[in-house]
Protein backbone atom coordinates (compact mmCIF):
# COMPACT_ATOMS: atom_id res chain seq x y z
CA UNK A 1 0.00 0.00 0.00
CA UNK A 2 1.65 3.84 -1.25
CA UNK A 3 2.21 5.88 1.93
CA UNK A 4 1.16 9.45 2.13
CA UNK A 5 4.41 11.01 1.57
CA UNK A 6 4.73 8.46 -1.57
CA UNK A 7 1.33 9.70 -2.75
CA UNK A 8 2.10 13.20 -2.47
CA UNK A 9 5.69 12.87 -4.28
CA UNK A 10 4.12 10.99 -7.11
CA UNK A 11 1.60 13.59 -7.51
CA UNK A 12 3.94 16.34 -6.98
CA UNK A 13 6.37 15.25 -9.77
CA UNK A 14 3.33 14.48 -11.84
CA UNK A 15 2.42 17.96 -11.76
CA UNK A 16 5.67 19.47 -11.86
CA UNK A 17 6.77 17.50 -14.83
CA UNK A 18 3.31 18.27 -16.53
CA UNK A 19 4.04 22.16 -15.84
CA UNK A 20 7.38 21.99 -17.60
CA UNK A 21 8.74 25.16 -15.16
CA UNK A 22 12.06 26.15 -15.27
CA UNK A 23 15.20 25.11 -13.41
CA UNK A 24 15.41 27.30 -10.31
CA UNK A 25 11.62 28.58 -10.15
CA UNK A 26 10.11 28.82 -7.07
CA UNK A 27 7.35 26.23 -7.06
CA UNK A 28 5.43 26.55 -3.50
CA UNK A 29 6.01 27.15 -0.04
CA UNK A 30 6.18 23.80 2.22
CA UNK A 31 3.15 25.71 4.29
CA UNK A 32 0.97 26.09 1.44
CA UNK A 33 1.75 22.49 0.08
CA UNK A 34 1.21 21.11 3.87
CA UNK A 35 -2.44 23.12 3.66
CA UNK A 36 -3.15 22.37 0.15
CA UNK A 37 -2.96 18.64 1.12
CA UNK A 38 -4.06 18.47 4.99
CA UNK A 39 -1.32 16.51 6.18
CA UNK A 40 1.27 16.77 8.75
CA UNK A 41 4.09 18.69 8.41
CA UNK A 42 6.35 15.49 9.02
CA UNK A 43 4.41 13.74 6.13
CA UNK A 44 4.92 16.35 3.71
CA UNK A 45 8.82 17.11 4.76
CA UNK A 46 9.19 12.91 4.34
CA UNK A 47 7.55 14.05 0.42
CA UNK A 48 9.81 16.55 -0.22
CA UNK A 49 12.94 14.54 0.60
CA UNK A 50 11.75 11.93 -1.60
CA UNK A 51 11.51 14.44 -4.27
CA UNK A 52 14.73 15.70 -3.29
CA UNK A 53 16.26 12.05 -3.75
CA UNK A 54 15.04 12.24 -7.31
CA UNK A 55 15.99 15.80 -8.16
CA UNK A 56 13.14 17.10 -8.74
CA UNK A 57 13.11 19.78 -6.22
CA UNK A 58 15.70 22.00 -3.89
CA UNK A 59 13.79 22.88 -0.44
CA UNK A 60 15.67 26.52 0.69
CA UNK A 61 14.73 27.77 4.20
CA UNK A 62 14.18 31.58 5.56
CA UNK A 63 12.07 34.07 4.40
CA UNK A 64 12.75 33.83 0.65
CA UNK A 65 12.98 30.22 0.69
CA UNK A 66 10.44 27.72 -0.65
CA UNK A 67 10.60 24.61 -2.79
CA UNK A 68 12.15 25.17 -5.87
CA UNK A 69 12.73 23.46 -9.19
CA UNK A 70 15.70 21.52 -9.58
CA UNK A 71 16.97 20.69 -13.11
CA UNK A 72 13.93 19.15 -14.98
CA UNK A 73 14.45 15.17 -15.90
CA UNK A 74 15.74 15.36 -19.98
CA UNK A 75 13.22 15.20 -21.83
CA UNK A 76 13.05 13.66 -25.58
CA UNK A 77 9.88 13.45 -28.06
CA UNK A 78 9.95 10.30 -30.45
CA UNK A 79 6.88 10.94 -32.70
CA UNK A 80 4.10 11.90 -31.29
CA UNK A 81 5.02 10.90 -27.54
CA UNK A 82 7.15 12.89 -25.44
CA UNK A 83 9.31 10.72 -22.49
CA UNK A 84 11.20 12.13 -19.41
CA UNK A 85 13.80 10.11 -17.91
CA UNK A 86 15.77 10.39 -14.31
CA UNK A 87 19.01 9.48 -13.37
CA UNK A 88 20.81 8.58 -16.38
CA UNK A 89 24.25 8.56 -16.59
CA UNK A 90 24.52 9.71 -20.06
CA UNK A 91 22.59 11.48 -22.35
CA UNK A 92 19.34 9.88 -23.51
CA UNK A 93 19.82 11.03 -26.99
CA UNK A 94 23.17 8.98 -27.20
CA UNK A 95 21.20 6.03 -26.00
CA UNK A 96 18.52 6.52 -28.78
CA UNK A 97 20.96 7.24 -30.81
CA UNK A 98 22.48 3.64 -30.48
CA UNK A 99 20.04 1.77 -30.06
CA UNK A 100 18.66 3.59 -33.73
CA UNK A 101 21.74 2.00 -35.13
CA UNK A 102 21.50 -0.97 -33.73
CA UNK A 103 18.38 -1.76 -34.76
CA UNK A 104 18.91 -0.74 -38.56
CA UNK A 105 21.63 -3.27 -38.47
CA UNK A 106 20.08 -6.06 -36.97
CA UNK A 107 16.97 -5.17 -39.66
CA UNK A 108 19.60 -5.91 -42.49
CA UNK A 109 20.65 -9.12 -40.74
CA UNK A 110 17.30 -10.12 -39.88
CA UNK A 111 16.05 -10.29 -43.44
CA UNK A 112 18.79 -13.15 -44.45
CA UNK A 113 18.69 -14.90 -41.55
CA UNK A 114 14.74 -14.94 -40.27
CA UNK A 115 13.06 -18.21 -40.17
CA UNK A 116 8.87 -19.19 -39.96
CA UNK A 117 9.34 -18.84 -36.57
CA UNK A 118 10.62 -15.57 -35.91
CA UNK A 119 8.37 -14.10 -38.62
CA UNK A 120 5.34 -15.71 -36.26
CA UNK A 121 6.98 -13.63 -33.44
CA UNK A 122 7.16 -10.96 -35.11
CA UNK A 123 3.69 -10.90 -36.38
CA UNK A 124 2.37 -11.10 -32.93
CA UNK A 125 4.97 -8.61 -31.99
CA UNK A 126 3.10 -6.02 -34.53
CA UNK A 127 -0.47 -7.15 -33.20
CA UNK A 128 0.80 -5.54 -29.50
CA UNK A 129 1.58 -2.66 -31.29
CA UNK A 130 -1.62 -2.34 -32.11
CA UNK A 131 -3.24 -3.16 -29.44
CA UNK A 132 -1.06 -0.52 -27.21
CA UNK A 133 -1.87 2.44 -28.83
CA UNK A 134 -3.94 3.75 -26.50
CA UNK A 135 -1.37 4.00 -23.88
CA UNK A 136 2.17 6.01 -24.54
CA UNK A 137 4.21 4.58 -22.23
CA UNK A 138 2.70 0.66 -23.42
CA UNK A 139 2.89 1.80 -27.06
CA UNK A 140 6.88 2.30 -26.39
CA UNK A 141 7.18 -1.19 -24.41
CA UNK A 142 5.61 -2.79 -27.11
CA UNK A 143 7.82 -1.07 -29.98
CA UNK A 144 11.12 -2.03 -27.96
CA UNK A 145 10.07 -5.94 -28.00
CA UNK A 146 9.02 -5.69 -31.61
CA UNK A 147 12.90 -4.71 -32.22
CA UNK A 148 14.11 -7.18 -29.83
CA UNK A 149 12.55 -9.78 -31.60
CA UNK A 150 14.15 -8.02 -35.18
CA UNK A 151 17.35 -8.53 -32.97
CA UNK A 152 16.80 -11.84 -32.23
CA UNK A 153 16.18 -12.85 -35.49
CA UNK A 154 19.47 -11.25 -36.82
CA UNK A 155 21.22 -14.11 -34.65
CA UNK A 156 24.21 -11.84 -33.43
CA UNK A 157 24.12 -12.10 -29.87
CA UNK A 158 26.61 -10.30 -28.56
CA UNK A 159 25.10 -7.01 -29.86
CA UNK A 160 21.62 -8.22 -29.03
CA UNK A 161 22.74 -8.27 -25.64
CA UNK A 162 24.21 -4.52 -26.06
CA UNK A 163 20.70 -3.50 -27.34
CA UNK A 164 19.23 -5.33 -24.53
CA UNK A 165 21.30 -3.82 -22.34
CA UNK A 166 20.73 -0.14 -23.84
CA UNK A 167 16.60 -0.79 -23.77
CA UNK A 168 17.46 -1.71 -20.20
CA UNK A 169 18.53 1.55 -19.03
CA UNK A 170 15.92 3.86 -20.86
CA UNK A 171 13.39 1.43 -19.51
CA UNK A 172 14.11 1.85 -15.88
CA UNK A 173 15.29 5.53 -16.06
CA UNK A 174 11.61 6.35 -17.80
CA UNK A 175 9.55 8.27 -15.26
CA UNK A 176 6.77 9.67 -17.31
CA UNK A 177 5.31 9.34 -20.97
CA UNK A 178 2.66 10.85 -22.55
CA UNK A 179 1.36 11.92 -26.06
CA UNK A 180 2.36 15.05 -27.40
CA UNK A 181 -0.91 16.14 -29.57
CA UNK A 182 -4.47 15.47 -28.02
CA UNK A 183 -4.99 13.41 -31.29
CA UNK A 184 -1.90 11.05 -32.09
CA UNK A 185 -4.36 8.41 -34.02
CA UNK A 186 -2.86 9.35 -37.80
CA UNK A 187 0.79 9.41 -36.52
CA UNK A 188 0.38 5.96 -34.70
CA UNK A 189 -1.61 4.44 -37.62
CA UNK A 190 1.81 5.70 -40.10
CA UNK A 191 4.04 4.63 -37.40
CA UNK A 192 2.62 1.15 -37.29
CA UNK A 193 2.10 0.80 -41.08
CA UNK A 194 5.85 1.40 -41.22
CA UNK A 195 6.76 -1.33 -38.77
CA UNK A 196 4.63 -3.85 -40.70
CA UNK A 197 6.32 -2.72 -43.80
CA UNK A 198 9.57 -3.40 -42.23
CA UNK A 199 8.75 -6.75 -40.81
CA UNK A 200 7.02 -7.47 -44.35
CA UNK A 201 10.93 -6.93 -45.65
CA UNK A 202 12.34 -8.62 -43.24
CA UNK A 203 10.31 -11.74 -43.56
CA UNK A 204 10.28 -11.38 -47.59
CA UNK A 205 13.86 -11.04 -47.52
CA UNK A 206 13.14 -7.97 -50.36
CA UNK A 207 16.04 -5.93 -49.67
CA UNK A 208 14.79 -2.80 -52.28
CA UNK A 209 11.46 -3.02 -49.65
CA UNK A 210 14.20 -3.03 -46.41
CA UNK A 211 16.01 -0.06 -47.59
CA UNK A 212 12.48 1.93 -47.97
CA UNK A 213 11.52 1.01 -44.78
CA UNK A 214 14.20 1.42 -43.16
CA UNK A 215 14.37 4.76 -44.45
CA UNK A 216 10.49 5.75 -43.72
CA UNK A 217 11.17 4.44 -40.18
CA UNK A 218 13.94 6.85 -39.80
CA UNK A 219 11.79 9.84 -40.71
CA UNK A 220 9.12 8.43 -38.56
CA UNK A 221 10.58 9.18 -35.26
CA UNK A 222 12.52 12.50 -35.22
CA UNK A 223 13.10 13.60 -32.06
CA UNK A 224 11.33 16.84 -31.85
CA UNK A 225 12.87 18.07 -28.68
CA UNK A 226 16.19 18.29 -26.88
CA UNK A 227 17.49 18.30 -22.93
CA UNK A 228 19.73 20.19 -21.93
CA UNK A 229 23.14 19.51 -23.80
CA UNK A 230 26.35 20.18 -22.55
CA UNK A 231 28.84 23.11 -24.00
CA UNK A 232 30.42 22.21 -27.30
CA UNK A 233 28.01 19.44 -28.23
CA UNK A 234 26.99 19.56 -32.25
CA UNK A 235 23.48 20.16 -33.24
CA UNK A 236 20.73 17.94 -33.30
CA UNK A 237 21.53 13.91 -33.54
CA UNK A 238 20.31 11.71 -36.02
CA UNK A 239 17.04 10.35 -35.61
CA UNK A 240 15.87 8.08 -32.93
CA UNK A 241 13.28 5.78 -32.70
Amino acid sequence: MTSVPDRIAAELEKEILEQRLDSGARYALRTELIERYGVSANAMNEALRILRERGVVVVKPGVQGGVFIAQPPPQVRLGVIDLWFRGLLVDAVDLFEARSLLEDGFAEVAAERATPEDARDLGWALEELRDRRDDPRLYLEANMRLHAVIARAARVPVLAAMYESIVTLLRGALVRAEFAVADPGEALDHNIEVHARLIKAITSGDRELLAAAITDHRTDLVRLTEPSRSPGRPGSPPAAR
